[in-house]
């Protein structure tokens, strides 16, 4: 059984992040959404709310697990039992940075391999960050999230 970590803060999940999971149930028998305290970063949204808006928004794929952890990734993959970790490029941009990442990854643990997976191109340019920003402006983000994400951003966001 092939299984591959996606890990990340999903802060909060965005269709791209749900093209990239329903690209790799196909590919893999398991996919493990890794969802990153990452408390660094100031979320929005809790660890569990996090947890939970994914497990909505992606109840129709059915080989998937999502797990919140605090820990480092290459340990929490390997607590998975996962083959790999993937990642998504969006972009050029975020190629440097994953190469990097990945490579570190490597130095850590020589097993873990880092596969990297592209969006459709609708979905290239979504980011969660874009889309906290556009919703706290009141901007309609319904294009670029699930509709659980959309109300949960809204009821952040109301006065």
């Amino acid at each position: 059984m092939t299984t591959i970590v996606y890990p990340g803060t999903f802060d909060p999940i965005t269709n791209g992040h749900i093209d990239l999971v329903e690209r790799a149930a196909r590919l893999f028998d398991k996919v493990v959404i890794g969802i990153a305290s990452s408390q660094r970063k100031s979320p929005l949204f809790s660890i569990d709310e996090r947890i939970q808006l994914a497990s909505d928004a992606l109840t129709h794929v059915p080989n998937i697990e999502i797990i919140g952890f605090d820990y480092l990734l290459v340990n929490f993959v390997s607590d998975c039992k996962a083959d790999a970790i993937m990642r998504g490029l969006r972009a050029v941009s975020d190629f440097e940075y994953e190469f990097q990442l990945a490579n570190m990854n490597r130095a850590l643990s020589p097993d873990i391999e880092s596969i990297f997976l592209t969006p459709a191109e609708r979905f290239s340019y979504i980011s969660s960050s874009l889309v906290r920003e556009i919703s706290s402006l009141d901007g309609d983000v319904s294009k670029f999230a699930p509709a659980n994400v959309v109300e949960a951003l809204e009821k952040k966001f109301s006065p």
